[in-house]
């Protein structure tokens, strides 16, 4: 019989056993009629899953479980505040009032740029509820997005299927005391953050209108301006002017547009430090946080200002390191970590910057269970640093941060981000989608 023969056989649904030797030993090939007729054999009932799916469903039931315990149990419902704050002053300016004098009970305003109240103005027209769902729908979106582009080429590589991957991610991104605080006080972090990631997926695919992204976050919000001189480092000089370029068309825009609500904003409410509260706060994980808890009363810029040029320098050269090994995605996370440690304030919430640098530790302890030594210290490096992002320790010392104790429960967020931007894993090779990783402009 031909080969030709058992194909045409097969078409017509004929059973037929191919034998296969080697070194002279017959193997039987199961062929796909085969197949069809061992599940006719349980016509009976549904075909059991895999053992690894069930293995699967549980774990990721187990992890969801466990973070719904911790959104539970541990201090995270912060009464929508922040967006109490955007809502009720964007309010007060569409009636007439100035953006920048409105305040909460306890003395908040807002204090992003006036581009930034141009795009929330639909707030103003909305009641207080729905003005949360709106929120909250936004962040759902942003969050899916962030998933799709960081989880995805790290689901790839494991041989994970899409729907286990992105819902064991989903779930322990829910379960980060800052992605917490984002969603309890209304922030805008995600948002940013998806906005900044935008240009991520569009220099790994070469695209021209990379640095769009950036510089809408950086009108909305001054601290995401830090990956402009990113793309100046790395020299990715078209991405860089679009940025820049957007930055400042997006500012001018609102300059005609609210040019009193300018003024007020670089002349007076970006330099009114008390419009953001105390930076020896425990919620304020930056180095400025730092070395304020050191001597709240008098606080040394000296060694804040060493701290941030230390930080700097570490950036520069790990950066460097990212270009030439071709690892975007750590240039990315190295760069929104550098952002919260030189941020005059960083809230906890502003911390959920570090979630992509999470999944560049995952990724370099690829394939799991990790071969090597290296690999299962970066996988328990990675684990110890998600524990304490999802602790909520800092609280535990709101109250007191004296003694070695406090002043590693005060800042222990804060050492979590030194540690990622020293010791992040820089891999070679291709890490973009489907694993083609492209540069553009350099």
């Amino acid at each position: 019989m031909t080969a030709e023969d058992v194909r045409r056989r097969s078409d017509v649904g004929a059973s037929a056993e191919r034998y296969a030797t080697t070194a002279g030993t017959p193997a039987v090939v199961e062929t796909a009629t085969d197949r069809m007729g061992a599940a006719g054999t349980r016509r009976g009932g549904a075909a059991p899953l895999p053992d690894r799916t069930w293995r699967r469903a549980l774990l990721v039931t187990g992890v969801a479980t466990a973070v719904g315990l911790v959104i539970v149990l541990l201090p995270g419902r912060r009464g929508w505040f922040d967006i109490g704050v955007y809502h009720g002053a964007v309010r007060h300016w569409v009636s007439g009032g100035s953006l920048y004098e409105w305040m909460t009970w306890n003395q908040y305003g807002f204090t992003y740029p006036p581009f930034a109240a141009i795009v929330m103005l639909p707030m103003a027209f909305l009641p207080w509820y729905p003005t949360i769902v709106v929120n909250l729908a936004l962040t759902m979106v942003a969050t899916g997005f962030l998933l799709h582009l960081l989880v995805g080429p790290l689901a790839r590589r494991a041989g994970w299927s899409r729907w286990y991957a992105f819902t064991l991610a989903a779930c322990l991104l829910a379960g980060l005391s800052p992605v917490r605080d984002t969603i309890g006080f209304g922030q805008v972090n995600l948002l940013l953050m998806a906005l900044v990631y935008v240009d991520l997926s569009l220099l790994e695919r070469g695209r021209r209108w990379a640095g769009i992204g950036i510089g809408l976050a950086a009108a909305i919000k001054l601290t995401p301006a830090v990956f402009i001189a990113y793309l100046v480092v790395t020299r990715r000089w078209r991405a860089a002017v679009t940025a820049a370029g957007t930055a400042a068309g997006a500012s001018l825009l609102a300059a005609a547009l609210a040019p009193n609500a300018t003024r007020v904003f670089f002349t007076e409410a970006l330099w009114d430090t008390g419009r953001v509260g105390r930076y020896e706060h425990v919620a304020n994980q930056s180095l400025l946080g730092l070395v304020a808890r050191l001597d709240a009363g008098h606080p040394d810029r000296l060694l804040w200002l060493v701290l941030v040029a230390g930080a700097l320098a570490v950036w520069w050269v790990r950066i460097r390191r990212t270009v030439d090994a071709g690892d975007e995605r750590a240039g990315f996370a190295l760069t929104g970590t550098l952002a919260l440690l030189v941020s005059p304030i960083t809230w906890v919430h502003h911390l959920v910057w570090l979630a992509p640098g999470l999944v560049v530790v995952a990724a370099a302890t690829l394939p799991w269970p990790p071969a090597t030594p290296a690999a299962r210290r970066r996988l328990c490096a990675g684990i110890a640093a998600y524990a304490v992002l999802c602790s909520g320790v800092v609280w535990i010392v709101a109250n007191g941060s004296a003694g070695p104790h406090g002043f590693l429960g005060s800042n222990a967020y804060l050492l979590v981000a030194v540690a990622m931007l020293v010791l992040l894993p820089i891999r070679a090779g291709d890490h973009g989608p489907g694993g083609h990783l492209r540069v553009a402009d350099r």
